[in-house]
């Protein structure tokens, strides 16, 4: 693949400070890498067939625009945009977000969140081009087609042996339907979003605040048929990636509704994370918290950086939700520092211009194993941004 990058990009420096203190180093090397990984990656790859992951044989994993990962991309694109300030992103992001404009006829999916809210919510929010507004007024119609007051949930899949199958990741999605109903004045959304939350809240968690990835329910009486971990592995294993989702979920879902069994909610599942006796000193979990050789050091456990990026981006919002929120906050920069590293974060030019290393996708089934994820880009470059709105690190500046 032929890439067009000029060798300006490697001129570029990237001013910002703390008051009067100097950016970190680590933050300040990151944003320089992003932005040249984004920079080569929008000229190489297509819009509408983004990059996704990495294959076994070392080629590059594309997403169709039906792909529930194809929205991350474009979000990537937009947030780069905002932590370096160079246009050249910003309409490169539009590029590739308008090339999924028939996201909006998409409506066997739960994900439509990602897809459409990562992207098109980005731009949105971003530029305030009522371009972007006919896609998500129609993608959070038919997401909202898809809750069901007599289960109290929105259906995720539909495919497998499931009769109504929820997963955990659906929480993420109701962020969507929150701001859908404000924006387009359907308080419905946000009464199927909080109610959503609750009865996943009721059904996916153990004593512990682990979570199953799956609960199936009966369509027509609400009942729940079973739990398991689909990803994970096994049904009573803490998928990590699905604590992850759990977390940030609910105190986005908090965020949202104000609802205190919310943030309680985020609270024990941050506990549970932060406290387990196998995550691993560098702070960046194995695939699945129970995997048996979790703690080994000769990488028989894969981490799964993708997990690690999404707990940031919880903890960094927990962090200035509550009192005392200093622990949360060093946890995710700890996190973040780590990922900022040699070990997880590619040089420029490498990695086919995907900017973490090391994340799973789905293990047990043999697939995207420790190779990069566009996911797990996209939530640390939001756990970058939000991170640096914390500290108060001046972003989308390029001298």
């Amino acid at each position: 693949m032929k890439v067009r990058f000029s060798a300006i990009v490697t001129a570029f420096c990237f001013a910002a400070t703390v008051g009067n203190a100097q950016t970190p180093d680590w933050f300040e090397h990151s944003v320089k890498t992003v932005h040249r990984q984004l920079i080569q990656a929008a000229a190489t790859y297509s819009p509408g067939l983004t990059p996704r992951s990495v294959n076994c044989n070392g080629t590059v994993r594309t997403a169709p625009y039906t792909d529930w990962t194809t929205g991350f991309f474009p979000g990537s694109l937009w947030y780069g945009y905002e932590l370096t300030g160079d246009h050249q992103l910003a309409a490169e992001a539009k590029r590739f977000t308008l090339a999924l404009d028939s996201l909006r006829t998409v409506k066997k999916t739960h994900d439509l969140g990602f897809m459409l809210y990562c992207s098109y919510g980005n731009a949105w929010r971003i530029t305030g081009d009522n371009v972007y507004l006919p896609p998500l007024q129609e993608g959070a119609q038919h997401l909202y087609d898809r809750f069901s007051a007599k289960t109290g949930v929105i259906r995720s899949w539909d495919f497998g042996k499931w009769k109504y199958p929820v997963i955990i990741d659906n929480m993420m999605n109701l962020e969507y339907l929150y701001w859908a109903a404000s924006q387009f004045k359907k308080p419905a959304y946000a009464q199927a979003a909080n109610v959503h939350a609750l009865t996943t809240k009721k059904n996916h968690f153990r004593k512990d605040y682990s979570s199953y990835h799956v609960v199936d329910y009966d369509p027509a009486t609400g009942k729940v048929l079973g739990k398991g971990t689909h990803q994970g592995l096994t049904d009573e294993s803490a998928w990590a990636r699905g604590q992850a989702w759990g977390l940030y979920g609910y105190i986005m879902c908090y965020a949202n509704s104000k609802n205190a069994a919310f943030l309680q909610q985020a609270q024990h599942i941050a506990k549970f994370i932060m406290t387990h006796p196998r995550m691993p000193e560098n702070k960046i979990p194995v695939w699945d918290f129970d995997a048996h050789n979790a703690l080994d050091t000769d990488g028989r456990a894969p981490r799964d950086a993708s997990a690690a990026a999404i707990i940031a981006c919880g903890l960094l919002d927990l962090s200035t939700t509550v009192k005392n929120g200093k622990a949360y906050l060093d946890y995710a920069e700890s996190i973040l520092k780590t990922l900022s590293s040699d070990a997880f974060l590619a040089k420029p030019g490498e990695n086919h211009f995907f900017l973490l290393k090391h994340s799973v996708g789905a293990f047990l089934y043999n697939s995207e194993i420790d190779t990069p994820l566009n996911y797990a880009d996209y939530y640390y470059l939001e756990a970058l941004k939000k991170y640096a709105a914390i500290k108060k690190i001046a972003i989308g500046k390029i001298n």
